[in-house]
C-alpha cells in the first residue's frame, strides 16, 4: 500500500481508506463477527485511514472501531466527523454542544485526543460564519483533537473552506461522474496544503458495475431510501444522478477498462492519477472487498489518451444529469 501525505498535517495515509458508514448497520445489518473480519482485512491490507462519523449508527461505528484496536495495535489514523447530530444539525450549533459530541467520541474511540475531527456537511450558512472553524481551533490548542477538516456537501463549501489556515483536510464527493474539482478546488488545495479525501468513489456503488436497473436494496439503505434526495441531499446518493441513468453510464464504461481492471478498479484508479487527493474511502461489506479496493494503489496509473476520454464523456454526457447543488 502506498501512502500519501495529508495536506499541512504531515500525517501519512494509505492512498486507499476504509469507509466505517456501513459498520454503524446503516447500509443494512453486518454482524460483529463480519464487522471485525473487514477491519482487520484492512489492517492486513496496509489501510490505515480509518472514516467514520459521530451517527453513524448513533456511535456504533466508532465503538466498534475502538473493540478491533484494542485487540490488535497499529499505527492508524481514525477520522471522526462531528455536526449532523441531532443535538445540532441544523441550527443548535454551539460551542458546548459540538465540545460535547467530541467528547462522546473520545470515550467511543477510547483515545485522548482525535486523530481529525471533521465537520460533517453541516449547513452552508453556518460553516460560512465561521465559529465552527474557530472552536476546532480552540478544542486543537485544548488538546481534544489533532487535526481538523471539513467534509462538504458542495464545491462552493469547499472552495470557501481551502483558505482556512489551520484546515488538514478537505472531504468531498469525487468520480467519474462528478469531476468539476479538478480544475475549480484541487488548484487550490495545493496552493493552501489542504489534503483532499475522496468521498463516494464509486458514486454509492454503481460504478463497481455491479448493478441492474432493477437493483433492490434494503430498506435502510440510503440509496433506497435516498435515491431521489427525499431524506437528505440528492447528491450524497449515486453522485445526484438517476439511478437508471447512472446504470446505463456505468454500462457505458465498462467498455473502456484497461485489460485487468474491473470498473471499480478503473474508477478508483482515475481518482488516484489526481495530483491532489490525499486518499480515496471505500466502504466494504466483506473483506475480500477490502482487499480488492487496496489493490488499486499498486495498479498502473491510466493512459493520458483514457483520461481525455473520461473527461470528455463527464462534460459532453452525464454533467447534465446531476441533480442538486455540486
Amino acid at each position: 500500500m502506498k501512502l500519501r501525505t495529508l495536506g499541512k498535517s504531515g500525517l501519512q495515509v494509505s492512498e486507499i481508506g476504509l469507509g466505517c458508514w456501513q459498520l454503524g448497520n446503516d447500509f443494512g445489518t453486518i454482524e460483529d463477527e463480519r464487522a471485525n473480519q473487514i477491519l482487520a482485512a484492512a489492517d492486513d491490507n496496509g489501510i490505515n485511514f480509518w472514516d467514520t462519523a459521530d451517527v453513524y449508527g448513533g456511535g456504533k461505528s466508532e465503538t466498534r472501531i475502538a473493540s478491533h484496536k484494542s485487540e490488535h495495535s497499529s499505527n492508524r489514523l481514525i477520522a471522526t466527523k462531528v455536526g449532523r447530530d441531532g443535538a445540532l444539525y441544523p441550527d443548535g450549533y454551539t460551542k458546548d454542544r459540538v465540545k460535547s459530541n467530541i467528547e462522546g467520541s473520545l470515550k467511543r474511540l477510547d483515545v485522548d485526543a482525535i486523530d481529525l475531527i471533521q465537520l460533517h456537511c453541516v449547513p452552508t450558512e453556518v460553516l460560512m460564519a465561521g465559529d465552527l472553524l474557530a472552536w476546532m481551533e480552540d478544542f486543537q490548542k485544548d488538546g481534544l483533537i489533532k487535526e481538523f477538516g471539513v467534509s462538504v456537501e458542495t464545491l462552493e463549501e469547499a472552495l470557501f473552506a481551502v483558505t482556512h489556515p489551520k484546515l488538514t483536510s478537505i472531504q468531498t464527493i469525487f468520480n467519474i461522474f462528478r469531476q468539476d474539482h479538478i480544475t475549480e478546488l484541487f488548484p487550490k488545495a495545493i496552493e493552501h496544503d489542504v489534503g483532499i479525501i475522496v468521498r463516494l468513489p464509486l458514486a454509492s456503488g454503481v460504478l463497481s458495475g455491479k448493478f441492474k436497473t432493477d437493483q433492490q436494496f434494503e430498506e435502510g439503505d440510503h440509496r433506497n431510501y435516498n435515491k431521489d434526495g427525499a431524506f437528505f441531499s440528492v447528491g450524497e446518493t449515486f453522485s445526484g444522478i438517476p439511478f437508471d441513468k447512472a446504470v446505463a453510464f456505468a454500462d457505458q464504461l465498462k467498455a473502456w477498462t484497461p485489460e485487468g481492471y474491473s470498473l471499480a478498479q478503473m474508477s478508483m484508479r482515475w481518482l488516484l492519477d489526481q495530483p491532489a487527493v490525499s486518499t480515496v474511502i471505500t466502504g466494504a461489506s466483506r473483506p475480500s472487498q477490502v482487499a480488492e479496493n487496496a489493490s488499486v494503489s499498486d495498479l498502473a496509473s491510466l493512459s493520458p489518451e483514457l483520461h481525455k476520454k473520461l473527461s470528455k464523456f463527464y462534460f459532453e454526457s452525464v454533467k447534465e444529469h446531476i441533480r442538486g447543488v455540486m
